[in-house]
């Protein structure tokens, strides 16, 4: 069994990610984190955590990045990089 489980990356210490995407991990699902903005570095980050202290076979199954556009505060589009990172074993 091979779900799919999606981990929204926001303003929480990247180990709290790390722990939503270990327990989906060891129940053999696999993981899509998906970040955009100043969130998409701690995203990166809690791959190379899962990858390097926890699952040393984890396996990056896919990286796309693109570009939302959004109203800012002052009801301008602006634009706001994206990233999904797909990963399992």
């Amino acid at each position: 069994m091979s779900s799919e489980v999606t981990v929204l990356i926001g303003k929480k210490p990247a180990m709290s990610y790390v722990l939503a995407c270990l327990i989906s991990l060891q129940q053999g699902q696999n993981v899509t984190l998906k970040a955009r903005g100043r969130a998409i570095s701690r995203a990166v980050d809690v791959v190379q955590i899962l990858k390097n202290r926890f699952f040393k076979d984890l396996k990056i199954h896919e990286i796309k990045i693109g570009t939302d556009m959004i109203k800012g505060q002052d009801g301008r589009d602006v634009n706001v990089s994206t990233i999904e990172i797909k990963v399992g074993q």
